[in-house]
């Protein structure tokens, strides 16, 4: 087996060091629930009966404590096109646990909103804090004490880590994601964000645009760009969590329908009254967390994932911050150009080679941990191979070992940039997340003037004004978790695309996200602490001059700023339920703990 990579090995180990009371903690309570909640034997009659009454052709078995009883935890919806396939998967899913001997209910509904509906509209001021509700849902739906295996049926860029952090708190009970899959390729991402970048100039109609938009996003699955949703799958595989090669499988084909037959049937299999017990809180350690950041890193998937791995890693007792991150960005290659950071989309990734070739390249690199629990035989090794159909049966066979696209997959060896590409800037305006990966390598340091905004449409208003034809550093504050919910501030890459296309050097800074899909424009984001909590963006003027530094970590004011009053926030904005989540807002902690006053007040 391949020696391990030495900064791999010191993070792994630093993680582990600094998680031992929490991890400890975690586990006991694991410990202790199990014991608690042996299974729906244990719960009154009454109670048990409420449990089955309407279980229909499986109320018998349910009764009469015959074989498990899996719960299946959904984020459908009808809207969101990657959910859409969902509507029909409890039914098939029922019948393939009788197939085994086994039940499943549908335990519970939870939240999925679509960020691309939601992008630049008040609704995006809710999505951060979705996650938290999606945990909260999944806490309620587990909560009956009726299962004995958790199916999770979600994909998109909140739903995932919500459900992660919800089960979790179920760490006992074995858990499988069951993914839906990505769209058909549609109109080519690039061409997509050329009209976009042509209306943000005034040489594209309303009608051009919505034409490209709906040539690109066009049937159920997710969305083909590398953005949070796919990196959400990517990670899955890289924890462990899904059937091997399950994440980008299309929607409605017979391959997809095996792969659910599967996950139902494995889940049935790992149970603790089975020989092979995998609890999701055995299968989610460190290993398994850095696992997931090694993978993003070497695909250039989302940044948003810069905040969500804390705060799935917290629910599992487990510390990790962006020194960690940044640390093994040095030593993780991009080995995967896929859109934003590439011409591909997903299901070009897939065909070149896909989730198999990149495990099977960071695990024969020392890259990644082999030696962790998985839901499938073999560890990660597993994951290193295909699924297919020989006839009618479910197979897996090893990955391609020569990419099937060498513009879309690399090896470890000859990789597309020797690093990650998702770096910690800091100084003295604080710490914030730099990607790298899709930035021309030229236009990492950038210093000039600022121009300070509280909100992206000011920016927008700013540039069609023609105030921005210079260089500068647009700064958009009193964007973090406390002052409104840390929306993605999709307006602002096609204007500071636009300049930085004329030769101007520019950058962003915020303490706001950034879609997980946008990429060219120099950028530091989740600035912490954020400006309503005490951070130095409230004390920039315009024309201050500030330093961005990719290459030295750098992220300062050059100005003596010291001594001045902190500029007011903006008033809290009413309207589309963002007043329903003041509490959240109130109590929220920082993005690089993961921006939740959920794990925050829980004190994890």
């Amino acid at each position: 087996m391949t020696d391990l990579h030495p900064a791999v090995e010191r993070v792994t180990a630093r993680i582990v060091a600094k998680s031992k009371d929490s991890r400890g903690r975690y586990l006991e309570l694991n410990a202790r629930e199990a014991e608690r909640f042996p299974g729906r034997g244990a719960l009154s009659c009454s109670n048990l009966a409420h449990g089955f009454a309407a279980a229909l052709d499986d109320k018998a078995a349910i009764k009469g404590g015959r074989g498990p009883n899996l719960a299946i935890v959904t984020a459908y919806n009808d809207m969101l096109s990657a959910h859409q396939p969902y509507g029909r998967y409890p039914e098939a899913m029922k019948l393939y646990a009788r197939e085994v001997g086994a039940t499943a209910q549908i335990a519970g509904g939870v939240p999925a909103m679509c960020d691309g509906v939601t992008q630049g509209q008040d609704g995006m001021e809710l999505s951060l804090f979705s996650r938290d509700v999606i945990a909260l849902s999944a806490a309620v739906a587990m909560s009956h004490a009726m299962f004995d295996g958790m199916a999770l049926l979600g994909v998109c860029d909140k739903i995932v880590p919500g459900l992660v952090i919800g089960a979790l708190r179920f760490g006992h009970l074995p858990a499988i994601f069951v993914p839906a899959g990505p769209m058909p390729s549609g109109l080519a991402n690039k061409d997509k964000q050329k009209v976009r970048q042509l209306y943000a100039e005034g040489k594209a109609s309303r009608a051009d645009l919505l034409e490209s938009e709906s040539a690109s996003y066009h049937s159920p699955g997710t969305c083909t760009f590398y953005g949070t949703a796919n990196s959400n799958q990517m990670m899955m595989e890289m924890m462990g969590l899904h059937v091997p090669g399950a994440a980008f499988v299309t929607p409605n084909t017979p391959l997809r329908s095996a792969l659910t037959r599967a996950a139902v049937h494995r889940l049935t299999q790992i149970g603790r009254e089975s020989e092979d017990y995998r609890p999701m809180g055995r299968v989610v350690d460190e290993k398994a967390i850095v696992n997931a950041v090694v993978g993003l890193l070497a695909t250039g998937g989302s940044t948003n994932h810069a905040i969500h791995i804390p705060a799935m890693a917290r629910a599992a007792g487990i510390q990790i911050d962006w020194q960690d991150i940044d640390e093994l960005s040095a030593a993780v290659p991009l080995i995967a150009r896929v859109y934003p950071n590439g011409g591909a989309d997903v299901n070009h990734f897939h065909a070149a080679g896909g989730m198999g070739y990149v495990v099977r390249e960071l695990l024969d690199a020392g890259l990644a941990h082999g030696d962790v629990l998985t839901v499938a035989d073999g560890g990660m090794a597993a994951y290193a191979e295909e699924p297919g159909l020989d006839g009618d049966v479910l197979a897996w066979q090893p990955a391609p070992r020569i990419s099937g696209d060498p513009a879309v997959l690399a090896p470890v060896s000859a990789p597309f940039h020797p690093d990650g590409g998702m770096r910690l800037v800091k100084g003295n305006l604080g710490r914030a997340t730099f990607k790298t990966s899709a930035v021309e390598p030229e236009r990492y340091t950038i210093e000039a003037p600022v121009r300070v905004f509280s909100d992206q449409e000011s920016v927008q208003a700013a540039f069609k004004a023609g105030e921005f034809d210079r260089d500068v550093i647009v700064v958009v504050r009193f964007q973090g978790p406390r002052a409104n919910g840390m929306p993605e501030l999709h307006k602002l890459t096609p204007p500071l695309g636009v300049l930085q296309d004329k030769g101007f050097k520019v950058a962003l800074i915020t303490d706001g996200r950034m879609s997980g899909a946008s990429g060219k424009v120099p950028a530091a984001i989740h600035v912490t602490p954020e400006a309503l909590n005490g951070g130095a963006l409230a004390l920039l003027r315009d024309g201050d001059r500030v330093r961005l530094c990719a290459k030295s970590g750098q992220l300062e004011v050059l100005e003596d700023i010291s001594g001045r009053e902190p500029a007011a926030p903006p008033a809290a904005a009413m309207g589309m339920g963002r007043e329903l989540f003041a509490m959240l807002r109130r109590h929220a902690d920082g993005a690089e703990q993961g921006g939740s006053a959920m794990l925050a007040e829980a004190g994890l």
